[in-house]
């Protein structure tokens, strides 16, 4: 795709990186067959193809509109239209670059801007969450049916262990999975504590910054990114790795390194941090026969697998859920369309509800047909969105070992 970019960008780091991913489109289209929001709304412009037009016109020097804006807001940027493309296109980063610009351009109308004001403050900030979220739950009943959908019933943490090992791994807490879902983290350190592995929590970590940064507070996301960079440092040299449950969250430790190159304070600290990111499902697979061996004839039955975009598309993890499980005897199932987006999508499903809700309902109805009498998914942000729209459990599939290795 050939390009002439405007005075405003041309020559810039994130000019330079638009310009590549760009010249690398070859129009063919095949990314269109496996967008959700095209699948859906049936619109060029909801596509990645169409959404690549459109900010190489905004990279030229044309003025968007709010309906460029529309189009770009409409992305879940779940990625699979980079699983999909020959051609290697990086849609993601493009587009990332391309709402960024726009943003600065299209003044948003003020409740718009007051509700992702609040959604970047309140999502990110653990001590105002988690208050917030037990006083929603007490409330439940006076808030609105939307409301009502992000309040899932939790399972307690139960014991965090105590024990010392010499293999030890940091953990990222996260900002909203402590309040919504703290069984995740505490299960996984029970897990990894009968194997002889030792988490570290370092309270001055937070969010990862994907919540800012996707929100076109890049500059936002990246401080979140350098706190949790210098909160973990002084731990590096003796954990073997930087440990994440909720995939989305993964992902974009593992983007640390690219996201900072252009900072000399922090690239080589920030290529060393996502280096060392693993998720969760690269860890466990060393300890498959132990598991095995533990849990023998205490999981039957079987539980349709719903992964992640960020997992499957995002950090390219396909695979290693469904071995270790089967190796400790769960049948696993996959649903039909398991490659597309569930609608979730970080903050999507508040700012799009509409469409969120549509391919979250698709997606459940997908689940449900397998038969399978529960859900297991390695994101937060999936399992609180999936969880709304069927009575079958949704949990992370740690919960499920944790569960069996108790009995």
């Amino acid at each position: 795709m050939q390009t002439k970019l405007a005075d405003f960008i041309k020559g810039t780091p994130e000019g330079e990186e638009a310009e590549a991913i760009l010249r690398a489109c070859v129009h063919c289209g095949f990314c269109t067959a496996t967008c959700p929001t095209y699948q859906v709304l049936g619109d060029e412009l909801d596509g990645p193809r169409g959404r690549i037009y459109l900010i190489k016109q905004v990279l030229e020097g044309a003025a968007p509109t709010e309906k460029t804006q529309q189009h770009l807001d409409r992305c879940l940027t779940c990625l699979n239209c980079e699983s999909t493309c020959p051609s290697g296109v990086r849609y993601g980063r493009l587009i990332d670059i391309g709402r960024r610009v726009v943003e600065e351009r299209v003044p948003r109308p003020a409740a718009e801007r007051a509700k992702r004001a609040l959604l970047k403050q309140g999502l990110t900030r653990k001590w105002l969450f988690s208050p917030a979220y037990k006083l929603g739950q007490t409330v439940a009943p006076l808030l609105s049916a939307g409301l009502q959908d992000k309040l899932i019933r939790n399972a307690p943490a139960g014991a965090w262990p105590r024990r010392s090992h010499a293999r030890k791994m940091l953990l990222l807490d996260g900002c909203v999975q402590p309040a919504m879902a703290p069984n995740i983290n505490a299960a996984t350190a029970r897990v990894l504590d009968a194997l002889g592995v030792e988490l570290m929590l370092v309270p001055q970590a937070g969010c990862c910054g994907a919540v800012r940064y996707h929100m076109n507070d890049q500059a936002g996301g990246l401080d979140d990114a350098r706190r949790n960079i210098d909160a973990w440092w002084p731990q590096v040299q003796q954990a073997e790795c930087i440990l994440t449950t909720a995939s989305g969250c993964g992902l974009m430790v593992k983007e640390y390194g690219e996201l900072l190159r252009h900072d000399s304070a922090y690239a080589s600290k920030a290529k060393r941090i996502s280096e060392m990111a693993r998720d969760l499902s690269e860890v466990l697979p060393e300890f498959t026969e132990r598991l095995a061996d533990a849990m023998r004839g205490k999981l039957a039955g079987h539980v349709a697998w719903h992964p992640p975009c960020t997992l499957q598309h995002g950090q390219r993890i396909r695979g290693k859920v469904e071995d270790l499980l089967r190796a400790v005897g769960v049948e696993v199932v996959l649903c039909v369309e398991s490659h597309l987006c569930c609608g979730s999508a970080g903050t999507y499903s508040v700012l799009q509800p509409e469409l969120s809700r549509e391919l979250r309902d698709r997606k459940v109805q997908h689940l449900e047909a397998t038969g399978a009498p529960a859900i297991v998914s390695a994101n937060i942000g999936c399992i609180s969105h999936l969880q709304s729209g069927t009575r079958l459990p949704v949990t992370h599939w740690i919960e499920l070992i944790d569960r069996a290795l108790s009995l």
